[in-house]
């Protein structure tokens, strides 16, 4: 017979021949990689519970109905109506597609609208330094602290009217 070309090479002898110690490693980290995101995925749903709670809350608080918070686009209206911001100020959002301005005018309206919204309860600059960085944590005090609203950007009202110093 002729020449066999292929079994020319015997790929057992390599270093890169299978065995099953290699199969229990890629085993072993896949497992590891496995848990390692199962921990990732309980702590992030974990935080979204926490702040659909203090959202819920924070809505009560402003006298708004709790379950506004759940609805995707209309909770953002009610924050925004809550932070005394104009609803329209949303239509920025869809600036994000152009690159460079349209993430600078998001991040700008976001601070200002998270300022607006500390202020709505009383608080200061501090807060909304808080309420950027930290923010599941510093709405859970927001709503369930003292803090108490005050009116849309912190102008005091009553039933909805704004003082005569306002």
């Amino acid at each position: 017979m002729g020449y066999d070309y292929y079994n020319y090479y015997d790929y057992s002898s390599t270093p890169y021949a299978s065995s099953s110690i290699d199969s229990a490693a890629a085993a072993g980290i896949l497992g590891a990689l496995g848990a390692f995101l199962g921990v990732i995925l309980i702590l992030t749903v974990a935080i979204y519970v926490l702040q659909i709670i203090a959202y819920w809350k924070l809505f009560t608080k402003a006298g708004e109905a709790g379950w506004k918070s759940l609805i995707p686009i209309y909770n953002l209206v009610v924050v925004y109506k809550i932070s005394g911001v104009s609803p329209w100020f949303l239509l920025i959002f869809l600036a994000a597609w152009i690159p460079v301005v349209g993430a600078i005018a998001v991040f700008v309206l976001n601070i200002y609208q998270t300022h607006q919204f500390s202020k709505s309860f009383g608080k200061d600059i501090g807060y909304t330094i808080g309420l950027i960085f930290v923010p599941t944590i510093f709405y859970m005090i927001l709503a369930f602290g003292s803090a108490e609203y005050v009116g849309p950007g912190g102008n005091r009202t009553e039933n909805n009217q704004p003082t005569a110093d306002a």
